[in-house]
C-alpha cells in the first residue's frame, strides 16, 4: 500500500496535480485554528514576519494589500517567527506591536518556525513542493484558488510590488 501511495504522490507531482494540503492549520494569534481548508478556493499570500526587522515596515503594504483585495477573495496570512532571531517574546507583544504600529486585522498565526526541521508543515509543504525555504523574514508566497504555490518572493519583494499585485490579480480572475 505505502509503493502505491507514493507513485500516486510522485504521479500528481509530475503532472502538476499536486497541491498544498488544505488540511494544514495553524494556532491564531487570537487563539483557535485558522485553517487552510476554510480559504479554499481563496488565493493565500502567506508572509513570515517579525517585528524588529528591518522589513517590519512591510506590515503596512501587507495590510493595503489585504485591504484591497481581501473583498475580491485574497487572503494575507501573517506568520511571525522568530527564526532568524528578530521576533517579539510572545504572540501577545507580537500582536499588540502589529496593532499599536501597523493596524494589522489580517490573520495572523501564533508564533512558528518557517525553516529546519522545526518548520510548520506549511512551510515544509512549500519546501517540498517547490525547494522555497525562507532565507530571512517576510519571504512571501502566494498559494493559487487551486491550491498550488504560484509565486514565491524574498525579503526585499515589496508588497505592493507590481510584479506581487499582477499575480495577485491574475489569481483572483
Amino acid at each position: 500500500m505505502r509503493h502505491i501511495l507514493i507513485l500516486m504522490v510522485g504521479t500528481l507531482w509530475a503532472t502538476g496535480a499536486w497541491a498544498m494540503p488544505r488540511d494544514v492549520e495553524f494556532a491564531s494569534i487570537d487563539g483557535g485554528t485558522l485553517q487552510m481548508s476554510d480559504w479554499a478556493g481563496q488565493p493565500v499570500l502567506v508572509v513570515n514576519t517579525a517585528s524588529q526587522c528591518g522589513f517590519t515596515n512591510q506590515y503596512e503594504g501587507l495590510q493595503a494589500l489585504y485591504d484591497t483585495y481581501k473583498d475580491r477573495g485574497l487572503v494575507v496570512l501573517a506568520v511571525p517567527s522568530d527564526d532568524f532571531n528578530q521576533e517579539l517574546a510572545s504572540a501577545e507583544k507580537v500582536k499588540e506591536f502589529c496593532e499599536l504600529n501597523f493596524a494589522i486585522d489580517l490573520p495572523m498565526t501564533d508564533i512558528e518556525h518557517v525553516k529546519g526541521t522545526a518548520a510548520h508543515p506549511f512551510y515544509k509543504a512549500v519546501a517540498d513542493e517547490t525547494g522555497f525555504v525562507p532565507r530571512w523574514n517576510f519571504n512571501k508566497v502566494l498559494i493559487g484558488t487551486d491550491g498550488k504555490v504560484v509565486a514565491t518572493w524574498g525579503s526585499t519583494t515589496r508588497p505592493q510590488s507590481a510584479e506581487i499585485i499582477h499575480q495577485i490579480e491574475k489569481a483572483l480572475d
